[in-house]
């Protein structure tokens, strides 16, 4: 006799506790990717207003002060993915 057999109410638990932590699993995932599409098109934004930009040396400030605001906001998105990657542990 398997397990189910035995206690078919835990074994439909832990099925949907298995499906809700894939969902879960694969919001985050979505959210993650929406966030690194969101970064994607700022920086195709920056890339656009700069070339516009003919002030160089105030271009480079800004530019550094958004590309190390972006490298945060990635540095964010990778802890975020770390966490579920403990989660799924």
């Amino acid at each position: 006799m398997n397990d189910y057999n035995k206690n078919p109410q835990q074994s439909l638990d832990t099925t949907e506790i298995q499906i809700a932590r894939l969902a879960y699993i694969g919001a985050s995932i979505s959210t993650l990717g929406d966030g690194l599409s969101a970064v994607a098109a700022g920086l195709a934004l920056n890339a656009l207003e700069k070339s516009n930009n003919q002030n160089t040396q105030n271009q480079n400030k800004d530019q550094s002060k958004e590309v190390d605001d972006l490298q945060k906001q990635i540095d964010y998105l990778i802890n975020e993915l770390k966490k579920i990657k403990k989660v799924m542990r």
